[in-house]
């Protein structure tokens, strides 16, 4: 769509305002726009198909992909239509299909749109978008730790197939996704960083199994998936065959929230609510108390003004967009646990025994269990320190004694190597 074929915001805002009140339900006031995955129960599947259904009502009415391309189903405007829409629907019920959902439509579509053909995404993204296709992330090897590039999972060519064998774990929310986005590696014989493909992987293909992990807040949204003789085609990859790297750049880019719509609202000064509500609950008798708000409130601040400088600077210059998406990830990362501990002090007591999950000690206590999550998940906090020292602040590359060494040769000294120095 061209400029001139854009409705003006007013004009958008409004069409939005009439088409919400007539086919959205209104959220009570005191619930909250967005579950936790370990807040709330998992949705059933009765439950996930009228998500579904509600996703598709959406996508019918043009207000899915507002964003994205129209040759693919979207509507072809701007982020500032989309923030209108947002703006309009906040007292509004929208489609929750849960953890895979929100990496589906917040990571796997847009890095999909960023590489692959059009003829897979003409296939693809107008099911996601109508809600037919949810997609986890089968990205880490259970054997590769925190390096993404020394995945072992591996698909061989077979005449016309692809055949894949290997594991892959921390997919959340893969037992109820259609589809997952998978990272393997398709030669062995150039250095590790070279010779990867990412797929998709329909869940019900023969081969395929998941198992749920169990976590320690009580939850299973991270699975565990076996491939043995997967069988897929060309038509299954995404990208350039052997330039899966470069898909994953893309992919931990989106990961890391740098593509976040909501990255450029107006700043909100209040405290947050899960802060508000303990407060309530505990009350402000005690100054401890108030110090211990009154710290988390300004690193709430701090770390909401962090954001959209970000926005700003990778608006202005999107080639430094992945590199400067590590402060805002590196920054979650340390702060969650800080901030974690600080609800629990809060709540005292009432953060180790609750009568109902509801609760504000008990969103505390689950709140710290959660904190190192953004420490870990998307590339651990010492990996986006060296992103920033190597790519952002200039600093010299770490050693490395197997970038450009054939991948297959770095498995075998791994293999044979005994410790001994010398």
């Amino acid at each position: 769509m061209t400029g001139t074929d854009r409705p003006d915001l007013d004009s958008y805002r409004a069409a939005a305002r009439v088409w919400i009140e007539a086919n959205l339900v209104r959220r009570p006031t005191a619930e909250a726009p967005r579950r936790k995955p370990w807040e709330i129960e998992e949705q059933t599947p009765e439950e996930l198909a009228e998500q579904r259904a509600l996703q598709r009502r959406l996508h019918e009415g043009g207000y899915a992909g507002i964003t994205w391309p129209v040759e693919y189903g979207g509507q072809g405007l701007t982020r500032e239509h989309e923030r209108a829409f947002l703006d309009e629907a906040a007292g509004y019920v929208l489609p929750d299909l849960g953890i895979a959902g929100g990496a589906t439509f917040g990571v796997c579509a847009p890095t999909m749109l960023a590489h692959a053909s059009r003829e897979f995404l003409r296939r693809h993204i107008p099911r996601v978008l109508a809600g037919e296709l949810i997609v986890s992330q089968f990205f880490s090897d259970p054997d590769a730790g925190s390096d993404l590039a020394a995945v072992r999972t591996q698909a061989v060519r077979d005449g016309d197939r692809w055949i894949l064998n290997g594991s892959k774990i921390w997919s959340s929310g893969a037992y109820y996704a259609d589809a997952g986005m998978c990272l393997a590696r398709t030669n062995w014989d150039v250095p590790k960083h070279r010779g990867l493909t990412w797929f998709l992987v329909p869940t019900d293909a023969r081969g395929l199994t998941i198992e749920r992990i169990r976590q320690i807040n009580g939850d299973s949204e991270f699975c565990q998936e076996f491939l043995d003789d997967v069988e897929l085609t060309d038509d299954d990859v995404i990208g350039e065959v052997n330039g899966g790297w470069t898909v994953t750049q893309t992919m931990l880019l989106y990961e890391r929230g740098a593509g976040s719509a909501g990255g450029g609202s107006a700043a909100h000064t209040g405290l947050r609510a899960d802060l508000a509500e303990l407060l309530a609950e505990v009350g402000t008798d005690d100054p401890q108390v108030l110090d211990l708000v009154a710290r988390n409130h300004v690193d709430d601040l701090a770390r909401a003004a962090l954001g959209r400088r970000l926005l700003a600077l990778m608006t202005a210059d999107p080639t430094s967009a992945g590199s400067l998406a590590s402060y805002g990830k590196l920054a979650s990362g340390v702060l969650d646990p800080v901030r974690a501990n600080r609800m629990m002090e809060i709540a005292g007591h009432r953060a180790l025994a609750w009568g109902e999950p509801s609760e504000a000690g008990a969103h505390a206590a689950l709140g710290l269990l959660n904190s190192r999550f953004m420490a870990i998940a998307g590339g651990t906090s010492q990996m986006q320190r060296n992103t920033i020292g190597e790519r952002v602040l200039g600093l010299p590359r770490e050693p490395s004694f197997d970038r450009s060494k054939p991948f297959r040769e770095v498995v075998r000294d791994a293999r044979n190597w005994s410790g001994a120095v010398g």
